[in-house]
């Protein structure tokens, strides 16, 4: 028997149906959604990366007032206890807690001298954000050596805390920056460059470095306010009034030497409970590891895990060396002499200015109030950093340089009288505008370094050198801690008018276009290998680079020209090297 044909047809008619069926269920599943705008999805993605690197800058800022603050306020709590003799005879009898304290402070300013050689393997090896927590977790350290106040549990902390102060600074100073490149590429990300991960135009990102920094160093100086809560609102219940403690006290200012001689060597009229110190160092201790998990649980990576690898591969020898290299660029070399003076500063106004002039005038009651003062001063004084976005950039270094050199000839010149709380009012004044200067000086150096080193694999080395002459000049003050003040303050005045007047000098060289000289980064010595690198180049590596490399392959470092109208932009010459 003979099959009809149109049996067949509608066996495929039919089949067919089924499958354009199948297939029309299937894009309701997996297709487009008639509602989706491509565009709109995209700003919303941005947006919130934009917001994850606010919520970064944020909580960076929050651990450093953190840390700090509770590192500072521990460390004056205990040296004013162990400088009472009733204290140390009767809690700890024959343990010898001055000679643990020179110790102390001689780990804590002396360690960090060595730096340069390690800070910035511990960055390369651990990564930006690992090495702020490795820091954060050392400052915790040292807090938990105080519960059993012994030698061998003090030394060693505070020896700690020496090795991690330059790799916290120098960490911290990058990671802000790193930020605002960040920041810039999510809000940017239609630009071509961005897309195609190639290095952004000279100066793209200054906008948001004025920003971050001056949000991280508004939050940093309340540290110098959360340091004297122990002491507000603990130790000043202890404490002899003034006619006590300064009673053979004779001369103060700019007639003093050493740190306030003649001060009583009783300061307290009680002594503290055992436990009250526990609830207190609880408390600090706890504060300490909310810094950590700050860190750990709110900050972001600066890179990509390809990134941090591909800048390790470099080599170590490499790394070890490149801090050095980059000291041959004039325009770090310029500026030594401001970080010198940044470093003087901080140091003084914690030690000479609050003991020799504060002190000795109102009292070591008086010592929290007159260091908030400066503290709150320093923070909101920060915020006029800001004017770099409008002004030139010379202003905030030179207008706290300006600040700084007023004070220090005014108290060159005045000698206050002791016991006399009449000049309480000058006193504050002096703190609050030594604060304003400070604020100037640290915010404009971070920002005129993200300025004048935009390349990401530089930041870290730059800052490490920046906060390693830092850590030199805190080092020189604790050594001439003994000189006569006005030879203190001579050396301060000298060292602020070098500083000045050597950025000038670079200014006046980039203006002229004077080439600077910058080491090259060797290029990655292998490929890696996995579901990471599936690109053909390295995944940080962009077309100025690759090209540099090429052209600068047996050369040792590059030169560039140097910025026009302060360094607003970059001449490009031919055949110029990577930066």
């Amino acid at each position: 028997m003979e099959e009809d044909p149109s049996c067949y047809q509608d066996a495929a008619k039919l089949a067919a149906g089924e499958g354009l069926g199948a297939e029309m269920q299937l894009d309701d599943v997996v297709g487009t959604h008639p509602d989706y705008n491509e565009e709109e999805e995209e700003q919303k993605y941005f947006r919130r990366k934009r917001l994850g690197v606010v919520k970064n800058v944020l909580a960076a800022s929050l651990a450093a007032m953190l840390t700090y603050g509770v590192y500072l306020g521990l460390l004056q709590m205990q040296l004013i206890l162990h400088y009472d003799e009733t204290y140390r005879e009767v809690k700890y009898s024959n343990m010898e807690l001055e000679d643990i304290d020179r110790k102390v402070l001689m780990g804590i300013n002396v360690t960090p001298v060595v730096a340069l050689l390690y800070t910035p393997v511990l960055i390369r090896f651990f990564g930006t954000k690992w090495t702020m927590f490795l820091a954060v977790g050392i400052y915790a350290l040292f807090v938990s050596s105080n519960y059993w106040e012994r030698y061998f549990t003090l030394v060693p902390s505070a020896v700690a805390i020496g090795v991690a102060i330059v790799p916290l600074w120098a960490s911290m100073g990058h990671y802000i920056t790193r930020m605002a490149q960040k920041y810039y590429e999510y809000a940017n990300y239609k630009e071509e460059h961005v897309q195609e991960q190639r290095q952004a135009p000279r100066g793209a990102c200054s906008t948001y470095v004025v920003i971050f920094q001056t949000i991280f160093y508004a939050c940093f100086h309340l540290s110098f306010v959360c340091a004297q809560m122990p002491m507000l609102f603990f130790l000043n219940n202890y404490l002899y009034q003034l006619n006590h403690t300064l009673y053979g006290v004779k001369h103060c200012g700019t007639l003093s030497h050493g740190t306030l001689p003649g001060f009583n060597k009783t300061v307290l009229h009680s002594l503290p409970r055992s436990v009250n110190l526990i609830i207190v160092e609880s408390v600090l201790m706890a504060a300490a590891f909310l810094a950590m998990l700050v860190v750990l649980l709110l900050c972001g990576s600066a890179y990509r895990p390809t990134e941090e690898i591909d800048l390790r591969s470099i080599g170590w020898g490499n790394i070890f060396q490149l801090p050095f290299k980059h000291m041959r660029d004039y325009r770090l070399r310029h500026l030594l002499p401001f970080f010198i003076y940044s470093g003087f500063e901080v140091l003084f106004v914690c030690t000479g200015f609050s003991l020799n002039y504060g002190v000795c005038a109102l009292g070591l009651e008086k010592l929290a109030y007159l260091l908030m003062a400066y503290g709150f001063s320093a923070s909101a004084c920060s915020s006029l950093a800001l004017c770099t976005l409008r002004l030139r950039r010379q202003c905030p270094l030179l207008a706290g340089a300006f600040v700084h050199a007023a004070i220090l000839v005014t108290l060159f010149c005045w000698a206050p009288e002791p016991r006399h709380v009449v000049q309480a009012p000058l006193l504050y004044s002096i703190a609050v505008l030594w604060g304003m200067g400070s604020a100037l000086n640290k915010t404009g150096i971070s920002i005129l370094l993200g300025m004048l080193y935009e390349d990401k694999e530089r930041q870290d080395f730059v800052f490490t050198i920046y906060h390693w002459w830092q850590a030199l000049a805190i080092f020189t003050v604790y050594l001439w801690s003994g000189l006569p003040m006005k030879a203190k303050l001579s050396i301060m005045l000298l060292a602020l008018g070098l500083a000045a007047g050597s950025y000038l000098w670079m200014e006046r060289k980039l203006a002229q276009r004077v080439s600077y000289r910058l080491p090259r980064i060797p290029r990655p010595r292998h490929k890696m290998k996995g579901y990471r690198y599936l690109e053909d180049d390295d995944s940080d590596e962009t077309a100025s680079e690759g090209e540099g490399a090429s052209r600068h392959e047996d050369d040792d470092d590059d030169r560039h020209p140097a910025e026009a109208n302060g360094g607003d932009e970059l001449l490009k010459d031919e055949g110029e090297g990577t930066d």
